[in-house]
């Protein structure tokens, strides 16, 4: 039995009803970490997550992004469960996941478990919606795993100007979605933020996109290791 209570919740707004999935530290209390997911839904690999990072010692919160299209929805990562995952994160505007994130940042702040300072951690989606969040929303700090899109997108990237927190940022040596160039490019734009900024860019060789996730055949142990103890250390500025 794990000693991190976990729970969903359902949190009101402007549109309906938040879904979010909660993970208390065995403490009780700490700062507060929103969790952003893969295109494949706040599943099982995303609730583990939570866990690890509750363990650390933080009030983890993992909003289901997907509501408006398919609330609770849970993908595997190939075959008809990956093109599915691919249709419903077109169906996701920016706007909507950044009304989302604000939500779920309002409720973490409130919990009496959270000590009051909030970090955003994110994978594949999530990575580019951290990035997002460091620039539009309250948050103290960001971890980007692999968030692709930044580049490609000119408004996006141009968010770099907006933002005033520390952003981590953790890249596969291997992802076709994600070249040199583009990580270049995230570099420099991340160059145009003010000083507060301060950029932390990681690389994993070996690695493939997905390499955090166990569930998926581009898991990399090794990598992904790295990778949490680094984003721990960075985060570990938030107690």
């Amino acid at each position: 039995m794990s000693p991190c209570p976990t729970r969903w919740t359902s949190l009101p707004a402007e549109d309906g009803t938040l879904d979010v999935f909660v993970a208390l530290p065995p403490a009780g209390r700490g700062p507060g970490l929103l969790l952003l997911q893969e295109i494949f839904g706040v599943n099982a690999h995303i609730r583990a997550v939570a866990e690890q990072y509750a363990l650390a010692g933080f009030v983890v919160m993992a909003p289901d992004l997907f509501r408006r299209q398919a609330p609770r929805v849970e993908l595997g990562y190939v075959g008809e469960d990956r093109e599915r995952a691919l249709t419903l994160m077109r169906g996701l505007s920016r706007d909507q996941a950044v009304a989302d994130m604000t939500t779920t940042l309002a409720a973490l702040r409130a919990m009496p478990e959270c000590t009051g300072r909030v970090g955003a951690i994110g994978y594949c989606l999530g990575g580019r919606l951290a990035f997002a969040a460091a620039a539009l929303c309250e948050v103290d700090a960001a971890v980007c795993y692999y968030g692709g899109g930044i580049a490609a997108q000119p408004d996006l990237a141009a968010l770099a100007g907006r933002i005033r927190v520390p952003v981590q940022f953790h890249h596969a040596g291997h992802d076709p979605s994600i070249p040199p160039e583009a990580v270049a490019a995230v570099r420099a734009a991340m160059g145009t933020a003010p000083a507060a900024a301060q950029a932390d860019f990681h690389d994993y060789p070996q690695a493939q996109h997905g390499f955090n996730c166990w569930a998926r055949a581009a898991h990399d142990p090794a990598s992904a290791a790295l990778a949490q103890g680094r984003s721990l250390v960075f985060l570990s500025a938030l107690f």
